[in-house]
């Protein structure tokens, strides 16, 4: 099985209370094929670049197993760059800058050996861009979509048009409110997935994640945490994770789907914990299995003691 992710490899700038990276390694699509590939042994990436882009970056993900064959680079261009500034509330931040570069002109080719992705993954880009890809994927088990606030309000045709088409859809809940204008999340949920994904999954940062399918609504908490370093890119690395674990998956029913969420949970965890991706570099599986333990530690609820009343 595998995992095909499109999105964005990016310089990130990063400053939150407890430090700072200039020109760290950061995208969507590089998040979710870090993360997915602890489940998943065939992951590939898509995205552009440009001559700036370092070697060192490149290896990064090329040996911790990620196919890169899809990294397209742009020889008279710059690479997308992000600055972020966070406060002590690591909820909020400041974009600082945003220099789209390369990923202005970004119109994505898929490589053939790419096309029969079991898993596609849409990183947060232009719905027409998505579009465009999911128009080069033959038969995916899964279509798991990302999107954000800015699309939302300037792109709503080319959104709804995509929604139409995906499985999954992954947005934080303000991006969930903004789309279903609605504020209740059970509601939002319930709008959104009459535009199309069957499931819908909303991000909580601290206060965990929602799944909503068949009916059905399943949370996860998130890991409590003594040392949170940057949040950045921890979403990406839900999505990598829930995705990573879906590739694993013989049927995409609830039950897999709610392991899914518990999984990507987990692996996000490890990534707030240091700068960028540094927290994924040298994660192991047996680290994610013992925190996915501790997730069931957390939620369950011990039936030997329930007063009869």
């Amino acid at each position: 099985m595998s995992v095909l992710a499109v999105g964005t490899v990016a310089f990130d700038q990063i400053e939150t209370p407890f430090g700072k990276r200039d020109k760290a390694l950061g995208g969507s699509a590089m998040y979710i094929t870090m993360a997915a590939r602890f489940m998943c042994d065939d992951v590939r990436l898509v995205a552009v670049v440009g001559n700036d882009f370092p070697p060192e970056y490149r290896e990064v993900m090329a040996s911790r197993q990620i196919n890169l064959a899809g990294l397209e680079v742009q020889e008279d261009g710059l690479t997308f760059a992000w600055g972020g500034r966070y406060h002590y509330d690591l909820n909020n931040r400041d974009t600082v800058y945003t220099d789209l570069n390369v990923l202005a002109t970004f119109d994505p080719v898929l490589p053939a050996e790419y096309r029969d992705a079991n898993v596609l993954c849409l990183g947060n880009l232009d719905p027409g861009v998505q579009d465009s890809v999911l128009n080069q994927v033959v038969d995916p088990s899964i279509v798991i979509c990302d999107t954000m606030n800015y699309w939302i309000e300037q792109t709503p045709e080319k959104l709804k048009h995509i929604l139409s088409r995906v499985d999954c859809l992954v947005v934080n809940d303000s991006e969930a409110r903004e789309l279903s204008d609605s504020s209740n999340l059970v509601v939002a949920a319930k709008k959104i997935r009459e535009m199309g994904p069957e499931i819908v999954v909303i991000k909580k940062g601290e206060h965990g994640a929602l799944l909503f399918a068949n009916e059905s609504v399943f949370m996860v908490p998130a890991y409590p945490l003594e040392d949170i370093q940057d949040p950045t890119g921890a979403g990406d690395a839900f999505m990598g994770g829930f995705a990573g674990f879906l590739s694993g998956c013989k049927d995409i029913d609830l039950d897999s789907l709610k392991h899914a969420l518990v999984h990507g949970s987990a692996v996000a965890s490890f990534t707030v914990e240091q700068f960028g991706p540094e927290g994924l570099y040298d994660l192991s599986r047996p680290e994610i299995e013992k925190r996915i333990d501790a997730f069931r530690d957390l939620t369950t609820i011990p039936v030997s003691a329930v007063t009869q009343f």
